[in-house]
């Protein structure tokens, strides 16, 4: 038995709540937070991460879309002994195939029209290290024997050449599908799959481990303060009434913990108070049933919350008085909802109503003194 051990096997029991990162040389930053939960299924992740850690095995991660896959997966990384070497992603939805290929293995100069210059892949780049390939399942027939052969062959070409590159790396995939489905329909290699599944890791719903929703909205009011503390924001939330947790219980939150985190998110934005109340969550929590929304809390445009919270007070009134005092107008402009911006307004203290220019601007001023004139002359 081989007795050498990563740099991180002491720290793989979860601390309250999540895996402790103390030992981790990426600690601090953002891609290795916690992995929050308290329930039997994540209990049950916590432990295939130090399992699988401490092997080279390939990791298949399977689950919903917001479940933080990825997140999964970095924790993998940080607690083997490729911690010390890259992590690199690739979602593999986002490429055309061709595209995709060069992206993956680097191309040479002059491989195709545009290639001026040659250009290593995500393969090279992560080497010694662990490559992350997410929505493995979007992959082309073509891209699944082109990646099957360097998952065998530990080695690649780059598009145009045809020298040999060894890789020695991890390979960790994730996706939303059912793969095994996939395969049966004749649309995912069947080798493939066996080649990439040689660790599976399934991380339930949100719905289906209700009892870390408190946990994990505690987490991201935390990470909110901190980040309002960076922006010189002096108040600060600390939880949610009874009944605001309620609600978040009941909801079946479809966009699993990227939602939570979005409403989160949107509370902070209209919460006047110390503790987020039941007002302050997103409509379709507040009423589920009778909500048809034609978008959700996981579609919400974060980057529209982040512009509301920084503007001030003067730059929110020019924008209102841009749009005619329409508050739902402002809120298309934003990218959230007119609910959103009413909530906004009350809580800095604007006017609800629509405010009328105090002052006549020059032009009009002029106009009136050229009646005058015209008025004397005649």
């Amino acid at each position: 038995m081989n007795n050498q051990t990563s740099p991180g096997r002491n720290s793989l029991k979860p601390a309250v709540g999540g895996i402790d990162c103390n030992l981790c040389p990426y600690r601090g930053k953002d891609h290795c937070r916690r992995i929050i939960g308290i329930s039997p299924a994540i209990k049950k992740i916590h432990d295939s991460v130090s399992k699988v850690a401490l092997s080279n095995a390939s990791v298949l991660i399977q689950g919903e879309s917001g479940t933080g896959k990825e997140l999964v997966a970095r924790a993998v990384h940080c607690y083997s002994r490729r911690n010390r070497f890259p992590f690199v992603t690739i979602n593999c939805s986002v490429f055309t195939e061709t595209l995709l290929e060069s992206e993956l293995f680097g191309h040479a100069k002059g491989a195709f029209t545009g290639a001026f210059a040659a250009r290593q892949g995500r393969f090279e780049a992560a080497d010694g290290g662990t490559i992350f390939l997410d929505e493995i399942g979007e992959l082309s027939p073509y891209m699944q024997v082109k990646l099957l052969r360097v998952l065998q062959e530990k080695e690649f070409e780059r598009v145009g050449e045809t020298q040999k590159r060894k890789t020695d790396i991890r390979v960790i995939a994730a996706t939303n599908k059912d793969l095994k489905q996939l395969v049966e329909q004749g649309k995912f290699r069947e080798d493939l799959y066996y080649r990439i599944k040689v660790f599976p890791i399934n991380i339930p719903p949100l719905r289906a481990r209700k009892e870390d929703i408190p946990l994990l909205a505690g987490h991201f009011i935390k990470i909110n303060n901190e980040e309002n503390l960076k922006a010189g924001t002096t108040s600060e939330i600390q939880g949610l009434t009874s009944d605001a947790v309620g609600l978040l219980m009941k909801y079946q939150w479809k966009g699993n913990v990227r939602e939570l985190l979005n409403a989160v998110e949107f509370a902070f934005v209209v919460c006047n108070d110390r503790f987020i109340h039941t007002q302050d969550l997103p409509e379709e929590i507040r009423f589920e049933k009778n909500f048809s929304p034609c978008f959700s809390t996981n579609d919400w445009n974060i980057k529209g919350i982040h512009q509301l919270r920084k503007m001030t007070s003067s730059e929110f009134e020019k924008l209102l008085h841009e749009c005619g005092w329409n508050k739902a107008e402002a809120g298309r402009r934003l990218g959230v909802s007119r609910t959103t911006i009413w909530t906004y307004m009350k809580k800095k203290n604007i006017s609800l109503e629509k405010k009328e220019k105090e002052k006549i601007c020059p032009f009009e001023n002029n106009i009136v003194e050229l009646n005058k004139k015209e008025f004397k002359e005649n």
